[in-house]
């Protein structure tokens, strides 16, 4: 993948300390030198590593963050894997401390207990069954596979549909999705129900849905505004707002599936997406750079029951 300071645009990143909260700057340098450019590749990184140990204090003491290499327009964590694809539809795994190319070309993909899965810019959904990448009936914008080995997703008119179990295990290529009332543009899900936002931004939860019945019980409308919702493997529930901030939501358990409140975690940089597995944060700014932060503690029990 390409360097991540590689960019036509370049960006001197200044943190400065607002009402406790870091933010950022940018200086544009697009009309600089090459010598300017060259020079200032070096300390873009060395301030992006600044910024970042300006995170472990306040809200983000539990967090440990570093600049991971490449590119992405998206992202996924779940199930001990971490998937991603770039602006050209490339698929890349990540091994270790670095990414490796998946052959294919996907917009969007998903890992996690109910396997890795992605759809392509022509809505094909596929699932990698044993190395390869199989086609199966049904058209969806994006999927999450991240429910209880059942797979959720959305189409590009944001009607909702589930894939139970006993399909998501099959071979076959056949997939008989199950429709879901709502509208949504984004679904995710996890072991304590799965989590929605509509084109409004408007957040909704989804209760009762298991294994052999995906499609659930009723929704709860819960508070605030996401652009993006995701739940961890271990029920945890990230999401970034309309402004690029990230929230998690507090007080998740068995007994309370939706929580409690959203609390804003401070970064110096605004995000486009967000996923989270296995103590890991990962982050993609609006630029697509990656960050990756080891979590310290869940905002969910180890145990779910």
């Amino acid at each position: 993948m390409a360097d991540m300071t590689d960019s036509e645009n370049w960006s001197i990143f200044i943190t400065e300390s607002v009402k406790g909260v870091v933010q950022v700057n940018s200086i544009n340098l697009s009309e600089g030198s090459t010598f300017l450019k060259s020079h200032f590749k070096p300390l873009v990184m060395l301030l992006r590593l600044l910024c970042m140990s300006l995170f472990f204090s306040g809200a983000n003491a539990g967090l440990n963050c570093m600049v991971a290499p490449g590119n992405l327009k998206q992202i996924d964590a779940g199930n001990g894997d971490v998937y991603g694809v770039n602006d050209d539809g490339n698929i890349y795994r990540w091994n270790v401390n670095n990414w490796e190319q998946v052959p294919g070309q996907l917009m969007h993909v998903t890992a996690g207990p109910a396997g890795v899965w992605g759809v392509n810019k022509a809505n094909t959904i596929f699932k990698l069954q044993e190395g390869t990448w199989m086609a199966v009936t049904g058209l969806l914008k994006q999927v999450d596979a991240g429910g209880n080995q059942f797979l959720a997703g959305v189409n590009g008119l944001d009607m909702i549909y589930c894939l139970n179990q006993m399909y998501t295990n099959s071979k076959s290529s056949v997939t008989p999705f199950t429709y879901i009332d709502g509208s949504l543009k984004y679904y995710s899900c996890g072991p304590l129900g799965c989590w929605g936002v509509n084109s409004g931004n408007n957040i909704y939860y989804r209760y009762s849905t298991t294994l052999s019945a995906c499609q659930g019980s009723n929704w709860k409308y819960i508070e605030g505004s996401l652009v993006m919702v995701e739940v961890g493997t271990d029920g945890s529930v990230y999401g970034v707002s309309p402004e690029g901030n990230v929230y998690t939501r507090m007080g998740i358990d068995a007994k309370n599936p939706i929580g409690t409140t959203w609390e804003q975690l401070d970064f110096c940089s605004n995000f486009k997406h967000v996923t989270y597995d296995a103590g890991t944060l990962w982050l993609l700014t609006k630029k697509g750079d990656i960050f990756k932060c080891t979590v310290t503690g869940s905002p969910v029990p180890t145990k779910l029951s």
